[in-house]
């Protein structure tokens, strides 16, 4: 059961709040639809449930606020618009990966796939699925973690009837295993039939809590859509009879050859078409829109400039308002002035030259329709949490509640698997290969070029380091290939649907670490070996020859690339932006460098390589297996500028980091 208590949004500037006190309950084994027009705050209501935006309120899921549930991913499966991701991932691709981030078996990928019927098109890449299969997709997601609420945003959006018939379905069956439903929806037609409860919303404010039944009967009015090439006639005959019978009948001719019948059924309009010998073409019951802020139903306005000889409120007919009462033709209608029902009014339709007769009062208990202009001017209102009599504005007001508590955005904890899901998020897309293998590629021939011109080093050639770039393409690459494990979580937030932003915790930050410093190792190696192969086959044995100081050139490379590679990840992670990941890796040797370089001037090698021997008499301590010339060989290699410039940006971007993480978790 889901229980919302004055959920309020924050107000800006000088606006009204987009969400003012709203309380309802959606309750377990039951769909319920959160009925309103475009900007009513549907969206801003389920954000607010679930803390993902700053408010007043509280918000209850079988007894629990979201934030003290462990797992809120495991408890409310949520879809908010299109599904958020990479569009060159494959379905089941993306589904493996919020497997991990869900903490479930990767087998139920696969069974959300059947589940959805997608299982034919799990090889298919994100970008190239219609808006249907999104939509299933969506569903899809939401269900991965096998939750007891699913909290839909508009999840019928843009479907075709077919597509809504099935999505209705499977939200029913959701239900009925025990679960509770919560969808917005913009139409009152798919609201009254796809749900067993509907809350009603117009401006922010709850204006109506009803079953879907009640909502039918008072928000919405049946009528029996009738076409036949003699609708003039037919109009006139079922207005005489329903005089004659003293019943109420509306009859609205919608132009051309079509009408519609309100208060009559198909069974009397076809009687009364096959006594007078009229051919039907179509007869069909449907509902005609009576929800918040619809217009007039198709056909008023053209009736309205018609005038009464359209025979849509004319002598002999009636009409048949949302909340029961009823306008019956009386023989001196065209002569009394026209009297006005106040929801007929709100709904668009109109009486003309006839005297609205309410029909007999309502037993205690029921839901009386109103406008939103009656709500707001304190008129009777009857919801599923009290009632307010008629009297309620004559009478002083009420001292105020108090404030309901604050919402404040929840932290958005990590994946329950960081490590496995950081894995499939680097392999699920081509973009990594297709990097990695432009890299070796740029790197092989800019070796082959520099072996040509002559004049450098042997070090700097196996790297493909001009002297003239700040950094080899290995360098660079594995620094882009870092800078787009968190680029690529900010551009397409995988991760965001539920939780509202791409977690910065410290779990996923080491995981996305430890993965770019595997591949930098890697393309590290890889960079290496395809440089000397190609100098071997182009120009011998003689440029290939390994140098004397081997392991502590591997050293200062390995440290070159895993640097670049994490400078990447954590400029990335701060400014949200693959751009400014690979800015502040080639900022280090533009900027930080020629820094650097200035403060370590002066002896600083020879300083460092005696290092390891004071700190063993200071500190007393013994170095097993020689481990004072692989400590000399690391402080030898941050004493160069280069790997100072790295120590010291990677510090910063890594102090950076856990201050904005913190920063987000005290917000």
């Amino acid at each position: 059961m889901i229980q919302a208590f004055g959920l309020t949004s924050n107000s800006r500037k000088d606006l009204p709040p987009a969400v003012d006190d709203v309380s309802f309950e959606a309750r377990a084994g039951g769909v319920t639809a959160l009925l309103g027009a475009t900007a009513a705050g549907k969206t801003t209501v389920l954000r607010l449930m679930l803390e993902l935006q700053q408010g007043r309120g509280l918000t209850y899921f079988r007894g629990r606020p979201l934030h003290r549930i462990a797992h809120p991913s495991r408890e409310v499966g949520v879809l908010m618009g299109d599904v958020p991701g990479h569009p060159a991932r494959t379905v089941r691709g993306h589904l493996r990966m919020l497997c991990a981030a869900a903490g479930v078996p990767v087998r139920r990928a696969d069974d959300v796939l059947e589940a959805v019927g997608l299982v034919s098109l799990r090889d298919e890449r994100l970008g190239t699925l219609s808006r249907g299969m999104d939509r299933r997709l969506g569903l899809a997601c939401a269900l991965l973690p096998d939750p007891h609420t699913l909290v839909l945003d508009d999840p019928a959006d843009g479907l075709s009837t077919r597509e809504r018939h099935w999505l209705h379905g499977m939200l029913r069956a959701h239900a009925a295993q025990g679960g509770s439903v919560l969808f917005t929806t913009s139409e009152p037609k798919e609201a009254a039939r796809a749900a067993d409860h509907v809350i009603t919303l117009e401006q922010g404010r709850l204006v109506a809590d009803q079953e879907a039944a009640e909502f039918a009967r008072t928000r919405l009015r049946p009528r029996v859509a009738v076409r036949t090439p003699h609708a003039a006639r037919l109009a006139a005959l079922l207005a005489k009879e329903a005089r004659t019978a003293h019943r109420s009948v509306e009859v609205v001719r919608e132009g051309g050859n079509r009408l519609s019948v309100y208060g009559s059924t198909c069974a009397d309009v076809g009687e009364t078409a096959f006594r007078h010998g009229v051919l039907v073409h179509q007869l069909a019951d449907e509902i005609g829109d009576m929800g918040p802020g619809a217009g007039p139903l198709p056909g008023e306005a053209a009736e309205a400039a018609q005038g009464p000889r359209a025979g849509a409120t004319g002598p002999g007919t009636g009409e048949l308002l949302g909340d029961g009462a009823v306008g019956v033709a009386v023989p001196d209608m065209q002569s009394g002035p026209a009297a006005h029902d106040d929801f007929a009014s709100q709904s668009g339709s109109r009486m003309r030259g006839a005297r609205v007769v309410p029909a007999a009062p309502k037993a205690h208990g029921e839901q009386v329709p109103h406008s939103s202009r009656d709500t707001h001017s304190g008129a009777a209102e009857v919801s599923g949490h009290g009632a307010l009599s008629s009297t309620t504005a004559s009478r002083a007001p009420a001292p105020l509640p108090p404030l309901p508590p604050p919402i404040s955005v929840r932290s958005a904890p990590s994946p329950l698997r960081p490590l496995r899901y950081e894995l499939r998020r680097a392999a699920g897309i081509g973009t990594g290969f297709l990097t990695g293998v432009a890299v070796l590629v740029t790197s092989a021939l800019t070796a082959v070029f520099l072996a040509r011109l002559g004049h450098t080093p042997q070090a700097r050639l196996l790297a493909a380091w001009p002297r003239e770039l700040p950094l080899p393409p290995a360098a660079l690459g594995a620094g882009l290939l870092g800078a787009l494990a968190f680029g690529d979580e900010f551009r397409h937030p995988a991760l965001a649907a539920d939780r509202g932003t791409v977690p910065r915790r410290l779990g996923l930050l080491t995981a996305k670490l430890v993965v770019a410093a595997v591949t930098a190792l890697a393309l590290a190696f890889l960079a290496v070996g395809c440089d000397a192969q190609v100098l071997y086959l182009v120009y011998g044995r003689e440029l290939t020859e390994v140098p004397a100081d081997w392991l502590s050139l591997s050293v200062s490379w390995i440290g070159l690339m895993v640097g670049c590679a994490w400078a990447g990840v954590l400029a990335a992670g701060i400014f949200r932006s693959t751009t400014a990941g690979l800015a502040a890796v080639v900022s280090v040797p533009i900027l930080v460098v020629p820094l650097v370089r200035k403060a370590l001037d002066g002896g600083s090698v020879r300083a460092a390589a005696g290092l390891p021997a004071r700190m063993r008499e200071v500190l007393l301590l013994q170095w097993p297996f020689g481990g004072e010339r692989y400590v000399a060989g690391v402080v030898r290699v941050v004493a160069q500028p280069v790997g100072g410039a790295l120590t010291l940006s990677l510090t910063a971007l890594l102090c950076a980091y856990l201050l904005t993480a913190l920063r987000s978790r005290v917000r």
